[in-house]
């Protein structure tokens, strides 16, 4: 099968990409959405899943690599969850307004559909994301 693509969104204050990083795993939770929750039911292990900071900054900051396929929220089993680890960060974040702005990215999910806190991102965008971080994909 092959790898799928996301954006996953949280705010920095509440879960940064850099606490993910010192935690080395985390168990993706908290959607409330059912369009987020059957986009992570989609996920397979080792899907990649770009970092966006919400709210505060509104930039991609890195990569979480998807360690385990969606399983039922321990917390509410109406709703899915995910386990994520750290992959890498970009060398510099993308910015909303970057993303906006740059026709490459026309019909990215994050523009479109901006309330939805998992998205699925297209191969092209992931890999312009990626540039415009500059940032190549490690070996």
């Amino acid at each position: 099968m092959a790898r799928q693509h996301w954006l996953i969104k949280s705010e920095p204050n509440a879960y940064a990409y850099d606490q993910l990083v010192k935690d080395g795993r985390a168990v993706w939770d908290g959607v409330r959405n059912f369009e987020a929750r059957n986009n992570l039911r989609a996920m397979n292990e080792g899907d990649l899943a770009l970092f966006y900071h919400s709210t505060v900054g509104k930039e991609v900051v890195g990569v979480a690599k998807i360690l385990k396929k969606a399983y039922p929220d321990p917390a509410d089993e109406e709703w899915s969850v995910v386990d994520v680890a750290p992959a890498f960060a970009l060398s510099q974040p993308v910015t909303l307004e970057q993303m906006k702005d740059d026709p490459a990215l026309n019909g990215l999910l994050l523009i479109t559909r901006a309330r939805l806190s998992v998205v699925p991102v297209s191969v092209a965008h992931f890999d312009h994301i990626l540039k415009l971080g500059k940032t190549k994909m490690p070996k």
